[in-house]
C-alpha cells in the first residue's frame, strides 16, 4: 500500500513537471536564448541529431514509457561546438578531395586556432539564425571557407565580408554600399542575406551540395551544368558536374572543417571553448557618433569595436543609416550608462558635405577649412584627381551642422575624375571682363577662377588687371602655338612687304 502511494505521488510529480516544461517550451526565457527545453523527436527530413521543440500540450506518460526511453529530455549544451554538432543535417561527402583538405587543415593547427578564435564573436548568432530557419548547422562553418571569419576580407574579385558578397549580389540582397558603410561586412545584415541566399539556392536545386556550389559559382552556372548533364543522360549530383577547380574543392573544404569540428581529437585539433550564449547584443543609437567615442564609452578597444561593427567605413557612425551598433554582452550596459552621463559636447566631430561643383582637392579643402593632405587622408582621395559635383566628403562638423540626413547616409558616394596637368598662366583682363567671361573664354569653372584670384564668382576685373589661371597643358600648348604663329606672322609681314616691293625690279632685270 505504501508502495502504491509512493508511485502515485511520483506520477503526480512527473505530470506537474511535464506541465511546467510545456510552459517553458511555449514561453521561453528571452533573456537567455540558450534556456530551451528540447526533445529528441526529429521531424521529417531533419537529422536525428537535431533537437526539436515540441508543439501542443504535453500528455502524461506511463512508467513503462519513461523506462523504455521513448521520450528523452535533452538539456542545451554549454559548449557551442556541441550545439553545432547536434544540428548537422547535410549528407556527408566522401572522397580523396575531402581527405586532402582534412590533411591540409590538420597540418596547420595555428591557422585553425586563429580562425576559430576569430569566429567566437559571431558563431552563436549564426547558429541561432540557422536553427530559427531550420537549416543545417554545417552552414555556420561556411565563413571558415569563405573568409576565415574575417569580416574585413576582400577578394581579388571585390567580394567582401565574412560571407564574401560581390557588389551586385550584395545590392540584390539590400546590402548598402556607400562611402559611410558597406553592409556586406555588417555581421547581422550579411548573415541574414547569406542565409536568405542559401535558402533560395536550396529551393532552386533541392540539394545542399548543389546550393553550395551555386553560392560559389553562381546559380546560372550550376543550372547550365545540370542541363548539360541531363541532355547527355548523365547524373546531376554535385560530384557529377563539370565545374571549375575552385567550386570542385568548395564542398570538400566545408566537409573537412565539419569533420574536424565533429571529432577534433581524430585530427589532433584543439578547438577553443566557445560558450553557448550570445557574445554581443545590439544597442540603439539615435545621434551620429564618432567611432572612437563609441568605443571609449563602451570601454573596449577600437579594434574590438571594429570587429563587431566592421561595416563602418569612416570615423563616424551615422544614426540615420546605422541605427544600431553591436557591443560585447557585458559592455552594452556600460555604453548605455556612459552615454547618458556624457556631457562633453557633441557626440560626432565629423559630418558630411556635398560638393556643389566639380573642383580640385585643394579648392574643396579651402572651402571646409582643412588642409589638402588631411582632406585626402580622411576621404581616401588619391593624387591628381578632381572631385566631381554631387560627391560627399567627410569633413569636420561645425556647430551649425546637424546629424546627416537619411538620404545622404544611405546614398552618399564619392566620384572622382583625373585631374588634367596644368600650368600657371597670367592673362590681362579686357574691358568689362568678369570672372564668368574669362572662365567661358578659357573653358574653365568660374568658381575655380574666383578661388585662384581670391575674388567672388560675380566679380568684375579692371581693364588690364592680371588674372591668374591654371590652364591644362594641352590648352596651354595650343595657346602658345597660336601665340607663336601670330608672332611669326607679325615678324614675317615686313619681309613679305619688302619682297613684294622688290619683285618688279627683279622681274624687270630678268626681262632684260
Amino acid at each position: 500500500m505504501n508502495l502504491l502511494k509512493f508511485f502515485c505521488v511520483a506520477l503526480v510529480v512527473v505530470i506537474t513537471g511535464c506541465a511546467n516544461l510545456d510552459k517553458t517550451a511555449s514561453a521561453p526565457d528571452t533573456t537567455d536564448p540558450s534556456r530551451t527545453v528540447r526533445v529528441d523527436q526529429p521531424a521529417i527530413g531533419v537529422s536525428p541529431h537535431v533537437a526539436i521543440i515540441p508543439t501542443g500540450p504535453l500528455r502524461p506518460i506511463t512508467a513503462a514509457q519513461a523506462q523504455s526511453g521513448a521520450v528523452t529530455l535533452q538539456l542545451p549544451p554549454a559548449d557551442l561546438w556541441e550545439r553545432i554538432r547536434r544540428g548537422f543535417a547535410m549528407p556527408d561527402l566522401q572522397g580523396d578531395l575531402v581527405r586532402d583538405r582534412e590533411q591540409w587543415y590538420a597540418t596547420r593547427p595555428d591557422y585553425i586556432q586563429r580562425m576559430t578564435e576569430r569566429s567566437s564573436k559571431y558563431l552563436f548568432h549564426i547558429v541561432e539564425e540557422l536553427e530559427v530557419r531550420g537549416m543545417p548547422t554545417e552552414l555556420a562553418l561556411l565563413p571558415y571557407i569563405e573568409s576565415a571569419f574575417n569580416p574585413q576580407a576582400v577578394s581579388s574579385a571585390k567580394a567582401a565580408g565574412m560571407w564574401q558578397f560581390m557588389p551586385a549580389t550584395g545590392t540584390y540582397f539590400d546590402l548598402r554600399q556607400n562611402i559611410f558603410r558597406d553592409d556586406r561586412r555588417d555581421v547581422l545584415a550579411s548573415t541574414k542575406a547569406a542565409l536568405d541566399y542559401l535558402q533560395k539556392l536550396y529551393n532552386m536545386f533541392g540539394d545542399w551540395h548543389l546550393a553550395l556550389a551555386a553560392y560559389n559559382w553562381g546559380e546560372g552556372s550550376v543550372g547550365r551544368a545540370i542541363a548539360r548533364n541531363q541532355k547527355a543522360g548523365l547524373p546531376t549530383g554535385y560530384t557529377d558536374l563539370n565545374m571549375p577547380a575552385e567550386t570542385r574543392l568548395y564542398v570538400p573544404k566545408l566537409q573537412a572543417v565539419k569533420n574536424i569540428v565533429a571529432t577534433p581529437q581524430q585530427f589532433n585539433a584543439e578547438l577553443p571553448l566557445i560558450e553557448n550564449h550570445p557574445y554581443f547584443q545590439s544597442v540603439e543609437i539615435v545621434r551620429d557618433i564618432d567611432v572612437a567615442l563609441a568605443a571609449q564609452l563602451a570601454d573596449i578597444t577600437l579594434d574590438d569595436f571594429r570587429a563587431l561593427n566592421p561595416s563602418t567605413n569612416k570615423q563616424v557612425i551615422l544614426a540615420a543609416g546605422t541605427p544600431q551598433i553591436l557591443l560585447p554582452w557585458d559592455n552594452a550596459l556600460v555604453f548605455r550608462r556612459n552615454l547618458e552621463a556624457y556631457s562633453q559636447g557633441q557626440y560626432a566631430s565629423w559630418g558630411a558635405w556635398t560638393v556643389p561643383t566639380t573642383m580640385t582637392v585643394a579648392a574643396a579643402a579651402q572651402r571646409v577649412g582643412m588642409t589638402e593632405t588631411d582632406l585626402r587622408s580622411v576621404n581616401n582621395i588619391p593624387p591628381r584627381m578632381l572631385i566631381k559635383a554631387g560627391s560627399a566628403l567627410i569633413v569636420p562638423r561645425s556647430a551649425k551642422m546637424g546629424d546627416v540626413a537619411g538620404h545622404l547616409a544611405d546614398n552618399a558616394y564619392l566620384s572622382l575624375a583625373p585631374e588634367a596637368v596644368t600650368r600657371k598662366a597670367v592673362v590681362k583682363a579686357g574691358r568689362k571682363d568678369t570672372v564668368a567671361s574669362i572662365a567661358r573664354r578659357y573653358r574653365l569653372n568660374a568658381d575655380l577662377v574666383a578661388d585662384w584670384n581670391d575674388v567672388k564668382a560675380s566679380a568684375t576685373f579692371r581693364p588690364g588687371e592680371a588674372v591668374t589661371l591654371f590652364l591644362p597643358v594641352r590648352a596651354t600648348t595650343r595657346a602658345a602655338t597660336r601665340a607663336t604663329a601670330r608672332a611669326s606672322t607679325r615678324a614675317a609681314a615686313p619681309q613679305a612687304k619688302a619682297r613684294a616691293t622688290a619683285a618688279p625690279a627683279k622681274r624687270a632685270v630678268r626681262r632684260r
